[in-house]
């Protein structure tokens, strides 16, 4: 069963999905989940299948819009801000401890792509989260930092001349997270952005809320962030990474698990690629069977 219920950051309101497991009694209590979107997703797309998965195993699961994003309010439009993302999970899981029908001792986090990255982000110092996973785990800042120091200054110094621009009047500047065009995808120089191209802007998984945009000046503040800064002194709770043995971002995954102090499991879907994780019945069904484990165990 899914139902849409909202929940406040801050002045905001936030959109979200809740999944009950089949037979639900509003009597009992049940331990919940946070599922964390990509980058550029929304709820209704992975996100939404592993919280609708996880449900199916007997947990809450709560999928929802980022700030700014999807169905949620914000403002600017399609900013990608990582200290608010970070602050979503944490109003998450302020929503779900209002719930009767919530253990809120038993509440984890999973989080796919870059929401891995802020769902890593924020367990370290959200202590109600008392277990982690990711599914393609995505730093986003070192994504976009890259290892081209020069590079980024280039670009910091292009977001700062734009915001200049956009405080004296001019329209404000999106780039694209993936390729927008088949043709765009076929000149794409990674596996990942070729399948995000099919992901995302072909029926596959295209949502009309899910626009491909998000604004230029996000950058300043996507470029400032780190997933890794705190795991290795606060993340004691127990950690599950999940990833296809054919990522080609697996190298964020293979760091967390190195950084942690904690208990910790790295998980190979043989043959997966980033995106293969998303909806791919073979690759996410090993996931789910994984995590309903995982979280079973820990929650």
């Amino acid at each position: 069963m899914k139902k849409s219920i909202t929940f406040t950051n801050g002045h905001c309101h936030m959109a979200g999905d809740l999944y009950l497991p089949a037979r639900f009694d509003e009597s009992k209590q049940y331990p919940a989940i946070v599922t964390v979107h990509p980058g550029g997703g929304v709820k209704e797309q992975t996100a939404g299948l592993y919280a609708q998965k996880l449900a199916e195993q007997g947990f809450v699961a709560l999928a929802f819009d980022a700030s700014c994003q999807g169905e949620s309010e914000g403002e600017p439009r399609l900013l990608e801000d990582p200290a608010a993302r970070v602050e979503d999970v944490r109003s998450a899981v302020d929503y779900l401890t209002t719930l009767p029908f919530v253990d809120e001792e038993k509440i984890g986090a999973l989080g796919i792509c870059a929401g891995g990255g802020y769902a890593v982000a924020a367990a370290p110092t959200e202590r109600r989260i008392k277990a982690v996973a990711t599914v393609s785990a995505v730093d986003i800042g070192a994504m976009f930092r890259g290892e081209d120091s020069a590079a980024a200054l280039q670009t910091l110094e292009a977001v700062a001349k734009q915001r200049t621009a956009e405080a004296k009047g001019t329209d404000s500047l999106f780039l694209n997270w993936a390729p927008n065009t088949l043709e765009e995808s076929r000149q794409a120089p990674s596996v990942l952005m070729r399948e995000a191209y099919d992901y995302y802007r072909t029926p596959r998984a295209q949502h009309p809320n899910s626009t491909n945009r998000f604004l230029f000046r996000s950058l300043d503040k996507v470029m400032a962030f780190s997933a890794t800064t705190l795991i290795s002194i606060f993340l004691t709770q127990p950690l599950l990474l999940i990833a296809g043995s054919e990522a080609d971002t697996r190298s964020y995954s293979e760091q967390f698990y190195a950084l942690s102090n904690g208990p910790k499991e790295l998980f190979w879907v043989e043959g997966a690629t980033h995106i293969a994780m998303y909806d791919i019945p073979e690759y996410v069904g090993q996931a789910v069977t994984k995590l309903a484990e995982f979280f079973g165990k820990n929650l």
